[in-house]
């Protein structure tokens, strides 16, 4: 990947075909978005940018806090030094949150926002998804990174753990291994800014543009209820569910994934 320098930090990006560019936003998985730029619905039509959050991969790590909004700033800093103005942007979970808070901050410069199971933890299930992934918070605070994400990805991906950290690798070889290097900054930076992140009923109504909100039809009740409070607050929200998938869905279903957005940034062209 390339690098660049912005508020002091290095981020790791990389930029895949042409046409209206797309910003690709990844949670804990930090190449997660890799199956998704193979598909030609996609990267046949947009020039497709992902990058590496600080804090991820080979990014510039810092200690917390680093909040949504610093991530968001981080974001339209990137596409500064790119030299791009207007873009469409996706987000998967927390990386969701930050394309939230992009069409927030800086409405001007988002075309559409595509939110792939936005994670707010704010809803009712996030009590309960806590209690859910408990055990994975405590073996970090043991100090066991790779047990503690070999417990939270399958619980978060709704399935059992062999099978999900071997589509996990399948699909992005080497993200489990990745994912426990990127550890202390997913358990002790990401989640502590999610939890705190306000998004209600008047940041949702806030957002001015297009919204695509994509769901697995498999998901857990957490991803429901957001889809929900975002049927019920965003003003222009189209919405798609893709069967037999959990939160997980653009590594599961890449190729239903990827045809929804491109119809919906068909529908939403930068220029018009």
């Amino acid at each position: 990947m390339d690098t660049v320098t912005v508020n002091g930090i290095r981020l790791e990006y990389e930029i895949r075909g042409s046409g209206e560019p797309v910003l690709l936003i990844s949670p804990v998985i930090a190449d997660g978005f890799l199956p998704l730029v193979a598909e030609p619905a996609l990267a046949g039509r947009h020039q497709l940018i992902r990058y590496h959050k600080r804090g991820w991969g080979g990014s510039t790590h810092t200690p917390g806090p680093v909040t949504v909004a610093d991530h968001a700033a981080d974001a339209i800093a990137l596409l500064d030094r790119l030299g791009i103005g207007r873009v469409h942007v996706a987000g998967h979970s927390s990386g969701a949150a930050v394309a939230a808070q992009l069409a927030q901050d800086h409405c001007d410069r988002i075309a559409t926002v595509s939110l792939l199971e936005l994670s707010l933890l704010s809803v009712p299930a996030g009590a309960a998804f806590f209690e859910q992934v408990a055990p994975a918070f405590r073996a970090y605070a043991e100090g066991d990174a790779e047990r503690a994400v070999q417990l939270f990805m399958p619980v978060v991906g709704g399935m059992d753990r062999d099978r999900c950290l071997t589509l996990l690798d399948e699909r992005v070889p080497g993200s489990v291994a990745q994912a426990v290097k990127d550890a202390d900054t997913f358990f002790g930076v990401e989640l502590p800014a999610l939890a705190e992140w306000r998004f209600g009923p008047d940041q949702a109504a806030a957002i001015r543009r297009p919204v695509l909100s994509v769901l697995g039809s498999d998901t857990r009740p957490l991803w429901v209820e957001v889809a929900a409070f975002l049927r019920s607050n965003v003003p222009d929200l189209e919405e798609c569910v893709v069967d037999g998938v959990g939160h997980l869905l653009h590594m599961e279903r890449s190729p239903a994934v990827a045809g929804a957005m491109a119809r919906f940034l068909e529908r939403h062209p930068i220029a018009s």
